[in-house]
């Protein structure tokens, strides 16, 4: 549903005949997705790097930048009020402020005449700065 969206509370999104647990074991849509590429090249970077497996690759959102918001990402231990998940064999942890930027965000890995780096595919940014480092929603 959209923002601003209006939905009926009489009209249910499941089939008549469904039973009611069946809505609440369905699967958790992702909130953060990694292409193939970026994971091979995590997966890849932990290797080169002997990063223990206690650590998890952090994906964080802070505040700077000429737009207001800029990414990072680094391999960290989970704290305890980090959201935990595993994609494509990698470990993810966010914390809960970050990941209210980032869902629905596609972290990919690209190389170009310009280097190469991770890129974050965010539908919920509105506009970046002229140098590409930073963004605001």
């Amino acid at each position: 549903m959209s923002l601003g969206a209006t939905e009926d509370p009489t009209k249910s999104t499941l089939p008549a005949s469904a039973p009611a647990e069946q809505h609440a074991t369905e699967a958790e849509p992702d909130l953060v997705m990694l292409s193939d590429k970026a994971a091979t090249k995590i997966n890849e970077i932990r290797g080169e790097e002997s990063i223990e497996d206690t650590y998890a690759l952090r994906l964080k959102v802070q505040g700077g930048g000429c737009s207001g918001f800029s990414y990072d990402l680094y391999f960290d231990q989970p704290q305890e009020m980090d959201r935990a998940f595993e994609i494509k064999g990698v470990k993810l942890i966010c914390d809960q402020m970050s990941l209210m930027y980032l869902v629905g965000t596609e972290v990919d890995y690209v190389e170009g005449l310009h280097g190469a780096g991770f890129k974050f595919n965010n539908p919920n940014v509105k506009s970046t700065c002229g140098c590409g480092s930073s963004f605001s929603v």
